[in-house]
């Protein structure tokens, strides 16, 4: 396994064009380490004829593999043997010979097998990597995929109740398929724009930014301008964020519906966060409410989606009037919303 991203110790022992070349390279060390030997011989005390063959045994076992390191093992030995170890030109052999030599290969024995299984190590770790990046990426390829075949087919439902509309007569009938079809969209944007497979959840800002600009542009009005306060940064869990995400669409929409019904205006949107709990304004500057108009959540079909909604998370919805005119909308969330 041999990857442009691994580290480099994850790809040794090094696999060459041609396997020649390792002996060749391995030949070449053991030649370096006689050299060195031989240039430090008169700061040497008498003795140590293995001391600068080891690191040619230990490089060449650690970028070629075992077979040239065992290559290097015996060149280095039998090198030595001849010229360091007296009497030096010969292979003389005696009980010294034989204590020095089994030292020697005793020690690059253990250096070769530690090197050895050190490699297997990085390459079942470099396996695993790319075993884990390759499950992710298609775990997030299902993800996307299963995120987009739940939102198509919300879209799909969503158009069949249009369909069906055309077959129905009843006004209070059509405008509930309406509402039906227009929050069946809305909630397949809002998954299909949130969600990711990480878990993370989006910044709420660009998140209730966009939101708000889609509500504005499906409503056909030009002249309503919706702005967005929100923490820097602010994320909010998916399962937090869809019920809020709707939460402000009925706000925004209920704004534009009753509050601005005939005159542009402003609608303010502002999400605070104060030590993990939240709360949620919509706040426009339109006709406001009648006094005679019940605000509680038998009002409408849209605020009883929104007091349920603020139910469900264990939060709190009212709809309000402003003291300086229009209406203020406001969701009070505990703190486990944030994340």
């Amino acid at each position: 396994m041999q990857r442009s991203n691994e580290r480099f110790v994850e790809r040794l022992p090094l696999v060459l064009d041609r396997p020649v070349h390792a002996y060749i390279l391995t030949f070449f060390f053991c030649a370096a380490g006689l050299l060195l030997r031989i240039a430090a011989e008169p700061l040497l005390p008498v003795g140590y004829p293995f001391l600068t063959f080891f690191p040619a045994v230990i490089l060449s076992s650690f970028l070629f593999g075992v077979r040239p390191g065992v290559f290097a093992a015996v060149l280095c030995g039998v090198t030595s043997w001849y010229v360091f170890i007296p009497p030096n030109g010969s292979f003389a052999f005696n009980p010294a010979v034989a204590v020095a030599m089994l030292f020697y290969t005793g020690v690059v024995a253990v250096d070769i097998i530690l090197i050895h299984f050190m490699q297997r190590a990085n390459f079942n770790l470099a396996v695993e990597r790319e075993r884990s990046r390759a499950l992710a990426e298609n775990r997030e390829l299902l993800f996307h995929e299963l995120q987009h075949r739940v939102s198509n087919n919300l879209q799909v439902v969503a158009a069949m109740l249009s369909l069906q509309r055309r077959h129905v007569d009843h006004d209070v009938a059509r405008r509930a398929l309406d509402d039906a079809s227009a929050r069946l969209s809305l909630i397949g944007r809002i998954s299909r724009a949130l969600y990711d497979p990480s878990g993370v959840g989006q910044d709420m800002r660009a998140f209730l930014n966009a939101l708000t600009t889609d509500i504005v542009d499906a409503s056909g009005r030009t002249d309503i301008q919706v702005i967005v306060t929100a923490p820097d940064g602010l994320r909010i869990d998916p399962n937090i964020t869809v019920p809020l995400a709707l939460v402000v669409a009925e706000s925004v929409s209920n704004a534009i519906e009753h509050g601005l019904p005939d005159r542009g205006g402003a609608i303010a949107v502002t999400l605070e966060s104060n030590n993990g709990a939240l709360a949620l304004q919509v706040a426009d500057d339109g006709q406001g409410i009648a006094t005679d108009s019940p605000t509680d959540k038998s009002e409408s079909l849209g605020l009883r989606i929104a007091h349920a909604l603020a139910a469900q998370l264990g939060g709190h919805f009212a709809l309000t009037a402003a003291p300086q005119g229009g209406a203020v909308a406001r969701l009070d969330l505990p703190a486990r919303a944030s994340c």
